[in-house]
């Protein structure tokens, strides 16, 4: 087996200076990149802590008591983030996640949910607000968390058996507290529920099987995530990927699947349906998702922005700097300026990393080195 290196790169601090454009670009609700692709979708991360250290995203060699997490006074607040949202939603956006990090760490996060819940899109409809956690604090928050207009949860489980979660997530955490989390919050009403389960070969792939058959008729939907190299700290190996493909077959052959139409323009996850004896899908029984990031680009019609904890806004979740919002937020920017600052980062966007990854040489030097999944979220 190669020996694993896990390089001590710190990309946080690697922005570009996001400017506000001689040339003002009015928000009208149909920006576009340089690829015709609309923006949609706003992911903020909330926190760059975690109470988990999970070998693909926060491992803990390097994520250990003496790491330098952001001060409080680096994070954006929650009237801040409100305001840059509102911004992004003028452009088209319908669509918010909260991630960390894990978001429920964030003190008070109900509030900021009540401020981003009551933003409306362009044509006055309620935005999507959704969260990704480890669920390890679910169960505790799911009611207030609906009380303040959260409208679903995805939830990150990378195994049904204890000794696998708890070997996962490093910290020794019981995998029942995050079943119970998730029973929390299908009682709240924060569903459809989405299971999140990212497979690495070798690690939890025996896994598949017992998740499926547990989460079949569940009303939850399981997604199997093809294990991403994602930033620099998580020694990712190509090795270590299961293509997509053959966690469908695997599952297929115990229970039958039909391919479904995806649910929205720009989605991530590849639908599959559990059959009926006629072969046709048996909706009482629910469906899997497979998120092929490594295996299958899905660039083509990506229209989802990243906006990090400390306010700088990432293009693609390969990239390797973000855009300081920030430092126009807190330098006496006036909403138009925002927009307009926002609209031609986005007009200008390009990336298409996943696409491009099978031609790519690997990354060298610091200025290579992509940003942390923990950062940005997933």
């Amino acid at each position: 087996m190669a020996e694993r290196v896990i390089p001590l790169i710190d990309q946080r601090f690697a922005a570009l200076a996001a400017r506000v454009p001689a040339q003002p670009l009015t928000a009208t609700g149909l920006l576009s990149d340089t690829l015709g692709r609309p923006l949609r979708d706003l992911r903020i991360s909330v926190t760059d802590r975690c109470n988990f250290r999970c070998s693909y995203c926060m491992p803990k060699e390097v994520f250990d008591k003496d790491y330098p997490y952001l001060p409080h006074s680096a994070l954006l607040s929650f009237e801040e983030i409100t305001r840059l949202a509102r911004q992004f939603v003028a452009h088209g956006v319908r669509k918010i996640r909260l991630t960390g990090g894990e978001p429920l760490l964030r003190k008070n996060i109900e509030i900021l949910i009540e401020q981003l819940a009551a933003l409306k899109t362009v044509d006055g409809e309620p935005l999507d607000i959704t969260l990704t956690t480890n669920g390890s604090l679910l169960a505790r928050k799911a009611k207030s968390l609906k009380a303040a207009g959260l409208q679903r949860v995805t939830v990150s489980l990378d195994g049904l058996d204890d000794a696998v979660f708890r070997s996962m997530n490093d910290v020794d955490f019981p995998v029942a507290e995050v079943l119970e989390g998730i029973a929390a919050a299908k009682d709240a009403g924060l569903g459809p529920i989405k299971i999140n389960m990212v497979v690495k070969r070798g690690t939890n792939d025996h896994e598949i099987l017992p998740m499926a058959r547990h989460f079949k008729n569940s009303g939850h939907v399981l997604r199997f995530i093809e294990y991403m190299d994602v930033g620099a700290t998580n020694g990712w190996r190509m090795d270590e990927v299961l293509p997509s493909a053959d966690v469908v077959k695997l599952i297929h052959a115990e229970l039958p699947l039909v391919q479904l139409e995806p649910s929205a323009p720009g989605e991530t996850a590849e639908r599959w349906g559990y059959a009926d004896a006629n072969g046709k899908h048996a909706a009482h029984a629910g469906e899997i998702g497979v998120i092929s990031s490594v295996t299958q680009a899905f660039c083509g019609d990506c229209n989802r922005a990243r906006l990090s904890t400390e306010g700088q806004l990432y293009l693609c979740l390969f990239a390797t700097k973000g855009h300081d919002l920030k430092s126009l937020l807190r330098g006496g920017a006036t909403d138009e300026d925002l927009a307009s600052a926002i609209g031609h980062i986005w007009h200008g966007r390009d990336d298409r990393y996943s696409q491009l990854r099978s031609t790519m040489a690997p990354d060298t030097g610091a200025g290579k080195r992509r940003v942390e999944m923990s950062y940005i979220g997933g």
